[in-house]
C-alpha cells in the first residue's frame, strides 16, 4: 500500500487536484502531520471522515494552522476541537503585529518496523478549503522518502514541523481561545474572497423542522415531558434536535446514540449551531459528565453501573436517537433512569406499526411525524424512481428461512456468481445516473461485485471494514466522479450525510422496512453541488413473502393485502416512480395469504418488523384484538405457539408457567381508569419481581410515572389531588385505596388473588423461578404498555377532538328532488375557508339545479357552499379560492369514518359566531386527530374538542354539473 503514486507535481484544476492524493495518503499513513495557513469548514469536511478513521485505527495526527489575517474558519477549529477529542493534536500559530504565516504542508508517515519508513511530503500553495483542494490551479511538489532511500531530507521537512508546531506562538486549541477569536474575526471581518469563501449563511430550520420546533413547544406547553418526532431519513432529525435545543435554551444536554459515527455527526451538527456549547464524550475510552452537552454510546452509559454514577437530574433535556432502538434493555435502563424536564426521541420508522412500541416509551406522544413523500412535497428531499427487478437468478423458495431472515451464508454463496452478477450489470446500466451506493449482504459478496464491475471497465470499490478503501476516501471521490459505484455492507446505513448519491442498488434482502428505508434514504437528499432531480433505486427483490416490505414501505402501508391492491395505481408524490416487475406481483398474489388468521398476521408482522412483535406493535397492526384471544386465548399463547421453535427466543418458552398469571392478571385485567397500568409500571420499573418494594416506594414511584402522562393524570386523578406531590400522606391513601387495592382483589374467574401486600410490601402471588423473574418482568412490562396504549386509545376516541354526535348549527332549508329536478340548497355566505377558520351563516341561501346524475342526492343532507381561501389549493385535486363544494351533513346515521377524508369542520368563536374550515383530516398514532392543508404554506393543526365535523366534501362542483340556478 504506497503512501502516494504518479508525478511529484500536483498542478491543480479540474484535471489534477489535489483532495484525491490526500486521501490515499491518509487512509494508508500511520503518522499525519499538517501546517496550513488558513483552514475553511468547506474543506475541512472533505478530510474529516478519512483523518477519523485514521485516528481510529490508531494513526498520530497533528494539525497546526494560523490567525493570519483571520481567515481561517471558527467552525472549522471547532471541528478540530472534534479531531482533537478523538486523539489528534491540534494548534492554532498565534501571529503577532505584521508577522504572517503562509506554510503549506502535508507530511505522512508509513511505519514498516522500528527502523524501517516510508513518508511523503506535499509542499505547495493549497490551504485547506474546497476549493483549493478541488479545482484552484495550485501547484504542489510532492518529496518521497522510499525504502533505502537516505532519509536526512525528509527527515529535516519533518523537523521544521516538529519546530513550528512546538513554536512559543503555537498554541493549543481550546473552546475558551476559539470563542475570543470568532468574536474578533466577526469585527475584523477578513478578506474570504481571497480563498474563495465567503461567510456562510444563518442556519434556520427548514419547513419540516419549523412545524416540529412549533409542535414540540405545544407538547410542552401541554405539560408533556416526553415526546416522539418521526422525521424520513435526510429531512434533519439531528438538526432539529439542536434547533428544540436552542428553542427550550437547555442548560444540560444528553445526547444518546448507539454508533459512534452517529455521535460524531451529532457533536458537528451541536457545534455548528451552538458554537458556546461545550461538548463532552461519554464511552468506552472517556466519561465526561460536566459538560454543556455529552455525547454518549447507549452501549456504555447503558450499564446500570455507569447509570448509578449520574443523578437522574443531571440533564434538563435528552435526546435518543435512531429511536426505533429503545426496545433494547440497555435503552430501557436509560429511559427509567433519567427525569428531564423534556426527552425526545428520533427516528425514520415509517409507520403506525413499526412505531407501536417504541411510542409507548415516549408515554404514547407522537409529537410530529413526515415521511418520505411529505419530505418530497415539502422539497426537502428528492423524488424516486423506483425499479423493482426480478432477481431470477435465484430462487428463495430453497434458502433456509427463520425468524425473519436467510441464512447469510448460503446468500453469500448464492448472490457471488457470474450469472447474477451480469443480471444485475444490465439492469444497473439501464437506469444508473452518476453516482451509485450498493448494498450487498457481506464483505466476500461486495469484494466480488467490485471486482466484477471493475473487470466490465466501471471505476468500482468495496468498501467494509476490512477494505483497502476506507469510507471517508470512497465518499469523497465518488462525490469527485472518481469512482462510479462503492459497493459496501453495512457503513452506511444510519447516520451518513450522503447528497451527492443519485443511484441506490439494492442486492441484498433486508430485514425490515426501516432498514429499506434506512437505505434508500441515502439517496434522497438534494445535492445542489450535483443538480440532482431524483434518485434512481435499483432493488433485486426475490420470489418470497419477505420482499413485500418493500413496496409495504414505500407505499406507508402496513396491510399485505392493501399493498398488493395499491399496486396497481400507487398513490404517490407526482415525480415518484414505483415499477415492479409483474411476475413477482402475480407471485405475491398467488401466496393466497389468510389474513384472518392471527398467526398469519403475526408471521407478516415479526417478518416486517425484523424481530419479535410486541403486543402492542400487534395490537396497533390493525388486526382485531379479540379475534386473535378467540384464537389462541391470549397474547403470550400465542407468541408461544409462534416461537417454540426459534433459537433465538427459546427462553420465552418458560413463560408457559405463567400464563394464567399474565392473561388473568395483567392483559385481562379489568380497568376503568389507568391507575393498575401506572400501578404495574411502577412495580416493575421498581425491580418488584426479585425484590418487592414497600407500599411507600410504590406509591412516590407511581406519582412520577404518572406524571409522565399529562393528559391522563388530568382525565384520572380527583381534582383536589392533583397538586399534591409524591411524598404526600393524602397520595399514599389515595393509591393504596384505589389501584393497591383493586390489583390485590381477587375476581370471581380468578383462582386467587394476583397480588398481596405483606408485611408492607407489594408482592406477586405466584411462585416465580429465580432465573425466570428477568423473562416475567419483560412479559409484565410489554403488557402494561398494552394496557396503558389500549387506554389511552380507548379514552381519545371517546373524547374525540372532532365530535361526530354534536349537533351542527345550519338549519337547512327545504329542497325536493324529482325524476327530472335536482335542486339543493346554496348557502352563498356559509364560507367554508381553505385557510383559517372564517366565520359563516345560514342567513342567506338559493336553490341551485343539478343535473340528473344527481338525482338521488338527499337534499336533507346535501348541500352547495363556497370555498373561500387557498390552504386546499396543492396536491393532484386543488380547491381553488370561490370553487363551489357539493358536501353531504354529518349526521349520527351517516358518520362514518373521517380519517382519510376531507372534512368542513365548525367551531364557535368568542362571540358565539359559526366558523368553518376545510381540511383533510388524519389520525396520528396516540389517537389525536390532525387537520392538514393541501398547500404546504399552511401548517396542519391538531383537533381540539371545540371542533365539529360539519360535513364532508363529496367533490368540487364544475360548471357542467349544473342546469340553471334558480333565485
Amino acid at each position: 500500500m504506497k503512501l502516494a503514486e504518479g508525478p511529484v507535481l500536483t498542478s491543480g484544476g479540474q484535471d489534477d487536484p489535489l483532495l484525491p492524493k490526500l486521501l490515499h495518503s491518509i487512509n494508508r499513513a500511520s503518522h499525519i502531520e499538517i501546517s496550513v495557513s488558513f483552514i475553511q469548514f468547506s474543506g475541512l469536511k472533505l478530510l474529516f471522515d478519512s483523518l477519523t478513521e485514521a485516528l481510529e485505527r490508531g494513526a498520530d495526527i497533528a494539525i497546526l494552522t494560523s490567525n493570519y489575517l483571520y481567515i481561517t474558519d471558527p467552525v472549522a477549529l471547532r471541528e478540530l476541537m472534534i479531531l482533537q477529542s478523538l486523539g489528534a493534536k491540534t494548534k492554532i500559530f498565534n501571529c503577532e503585529g505584521q508577522q504572517s504565516f503562509h506554510m503549506k504542508a502535508y507530511i505522512f508517515v508509513q511505519e514498516h518496523s522500528d527502523l524501517l519508513k516510508t513518508g511523503c511530503a506535499y509542499i505547495g500553495s493549497n490551504n485547506i478549503s474546497k476549493t483549493a483542494l478541488t479545482h484552484a490551479f495550485e501547484w504542489c511538489l510532492r518529496y518521497d522518502l522510499i525504502e533505502n532511500q537516505n532519509p536526512t531530507e525528509f527527515n529535516n521537512i519533518r523537523h521544521q514541523f516538529t519546530y513550528i508546531f512546538n513554536h512559543p506562538q503555537a498554541i493549543d486549541l481550546n473552546d475558551t481561545y476559539i470563542n475570543q477569536y470568532a468574536e474578533i474575526r466577526k469585527k475584523v471581518k477578513p478578506p474570504l474572497a481571497v480563498v474563495g469563501e465567503a461567510e456562510p449563511e444563518e442556519l434556520v430550520p427548514n419547513i419540516a423542522q419549523q412545524e416540529a420546533l412549533y409542535a414540540l413547544a405545544q407538547t410542552r406547553h401541554a405539560l408533556q415531558s416526553k415526546g416522539l418526532v418521526v422525521l424520513a431519513t435526510g429531512m434533519g432529525k439531528t438538526w432539529l434536535a439542536a434547533f428544540d435545543v436552542q428553542q427550550f435554551n437547555a442548560r444540560k444536554v444528553l445526547f444518546v446514540a448507539h454508533r459512534e459515527e452517529i455521535l460524531l455527526q451529532a457533536e458537528r451538527t451541536f457545534k455548528s449551531l451552538l458554537p458556546k456549547l461545550v461538548s463532552g464524550h461519554f464511552n468506552a475510552k472517556t466519561k465526561v459528565l460536566d459538560a454543556d452537552i455529552v455525547f454518549a454510546s447507549i452501549q456504555t452509559l447503558g450499564k446500570q453501573a455507569n447509570l448509578n454514577q449520574v443523578n437522574p437530574n443531571h440533564f434538563d433535556y435528552v435526546i435518543v436517537d435512531e429511536f426505533h432502538h429503545a426496545g433494547a434493555s440497555s435503552y430501557q435502563s436509560l429511559l427509567n433512569h433519567f427525569t428531564p424536564q423534556f426527552l425526545l426521541g428520533l427516528t425514520a420508522t415509517p409507520e403506525r406499526t413499526d412505531q407501536a412500541d417504541i411510542l409507548s416509551l415516549c408515554d404514547n406522544n407522537l409529537v410530529y411525524e413526515k415521511n418520505i413523500v411529505g419530505g418530497i412535497e415539502l422539497g426537502i428531499l428528492v423524488p424516486f424512481r423506483y425499479q423493482g427487478i426480478n432477481d431470477e437468478t435465484v430462487d428463495y423458495r430453497d434458502l433456509p428461512w427463520r425468524n425473519g431472515k436467510f441464512d447469510p451464508k448460503t446468500l453469500e454463496f448464492k448472490f457471488a456468481t457470474q450469472k447474477r452478477a451480469k443480471h444485475i450489470f444490465g439492469h444497473w446500466q439501464s437506469h444508473k445516473q452518476q453516482r451509485t451506493l450498493a448494498f450487498c449482504v457481506s464483505k466476500a459478496h461486495a469484494d466480488f461485485m467490485a471486482t466484477w464491475f471493475t473487470t466490465q471497465g466501471i471505476n468500482a470499490v468495496s468498501v467494509h471494514s476490512d477494505s483497502q478503501v476506507k469510507r471517508g476516501e470512497a465518499l469523497s471521490l465518488l462525490a469527485m466522479g472518481k469512482i462510479e459505484v462503492i459497493f459496501s455492507v453495512d457503513l452506511f446505513n444510519e447516520g451518513t450525510d450522503l447528497p451527492s448519491i443519485d443511484t441506490i442498488l439494492i442486492l441484498r434482502p433486508t430485514e425490515s422496512k426501516i432498514l429499506f428505508l434506512q437505505q434508500l434514504g441515502r439517496g434522497l437528499r438534494t445535492s445542489p453541488d450535483t443538480n440532482k432531480t431524483y434518485v434512481s433505486v435499483i432493488d433485486f427483490i426475490g420470489n418470497h413473502i419477505s420482499f413485500l416490505n418493500r413496496p409495504m414501505a414505500l407505499l406507508q402501508t402496513s396491510d399485505a393485502k392493501k399493498t398488493l391492491k395499491e399496486l396497481d395505481a400507487p398513490k404517490l408524490h407526482p415525480d415518484c416512480v414505483i415499477n415492479i416487475d409483474p411476475q413477482l406481483i402475480d407471485f405475491w398474489r398467488q401466496l393466497k395469504l389468510d389474513y384472518t388468521k392471527a398467526d398469519e398476521q403475526y408471521r407478516l408482522l415479526r417478518d416486517n418488523l425484523g424481530h419479535r412483535p410486541t403486543a402492542t406493535e400487534f395490537y396497533r397492526s390493525d388486526y382485531a384484538w379479540n379475534k386473535m384471544t378467540k384464537q389462541f386465548g391470549s397474547w403470550f399463547e400465542l407468541v408461544l405457539n409462534q416461537e417454540q421453535d426459534e433459537s433465538e427466543n427459546k427462553q420465552i418458552a418458560n413463560l408457559a408457567t405463567y400464563l394464567t398469571f399474565l392473561s388473568q392478571g395483567i392483559e385481562k385485567a379489568s380497568i376503568s381508569k389507568c391507575f393498575k397500568a401506572i400501578l404495574l409500571e411502577a412495580f416493575i420499573e421498581l425491580d418488584g419481581l426479585n425484590q418487592p418494594p414497600t407500599i411507600e416506594a410504590v406509591c412516590v414511584k407511581s406519582w412520577h410515572i404518572f406524571k409522565r402522562y399529562p393528559k391522563l393524570w388530568v382525565q384520572d386523578v380527583k381534582a383536589d389531588l392533583q397538586s399534591i406531590d409524591a411524598n404526600s400522606p393524602k397520595w399514599k391513601t389515595y393509591w393504596l385505596n384505589n389501584p393497591i387495592t383493586f390489583l390485590c382483589k381477587q375476581d370471581k374467574a380468578d383462582p386467587q388473588p394476583w397480588f398481596v401486600v405483606k408485611n408492607g410490601q407489594l408482592q406477586a402471588n405466584i411462585e416465580i423461578n429465580s432465573a425466570d423473574i428477568s423473562l416475567l418482568s419483560m412479559a409484565i412490562r410489554e403488557l402494561t404498555e398494552l394496557l396503558l396504549a389500549r387506554y389511552s386509545e380507548r379514552q381519545q376516541s371517546k373524547d374525540l377532538a372532532i365530535n361526530n354526535e354534536k349537533d351542527n348549527v345550519v338549519s337547512f332549508a327545504k329542497a325536493v328532488n324529482t325524476k327530472d329536478t335536482v335542486q339543493l340548497n346554496f348557502y352563498p355566505n356559509l364560507k367554508i375557508a381553505c385557510g383559517h377558520f372564517k366565520t359563516g351563516t345560514d342567513d342567506n341561501h338559493d336553490l341551485l339545479k343539478l343535473n340528473n346524475t344527481y338525482s338521488k342526492l338527499d337534499p336533507t343532507i346535501y348541500f352547495i357552499a363556497p370555498a373561500s381561501g387557498n390552504s386546499m389549493n396543492g396536491g393532484k385535486n386543488p380547491i381553488k379560492d370561490g370553487d363551489l363544494l357539493l358536501l353531504e351533513r354529518v349526521t349520527a346515521i351517516n358518520a362514518g369514518s373521517i380519517t382519510g377524508k376531507i372534512m368542513a369542520i365548525e367551531i364557535q368563536d368568542d362571540a358565539g359566531d359559526n366558523q368553518y374550515l376545510l381540511r383533510k383530516v388524519s389520525k396520528l398514532s396516540n389517537g389525536q386527530y390532525q387537520l392538514n392543508a393541501h398547500n404546504l404554506d399552511y401548517a396542519p393543526l391538531i383537533a381540539n374538542d371545540t371542533m365539529v365535523t360539519f360535513a364532508r366534501l363529496k367533490q368540487v362542483l364544475v360548471d357542467a354539473d349544473f342546469e340553471e340556478v334558480n333565485a
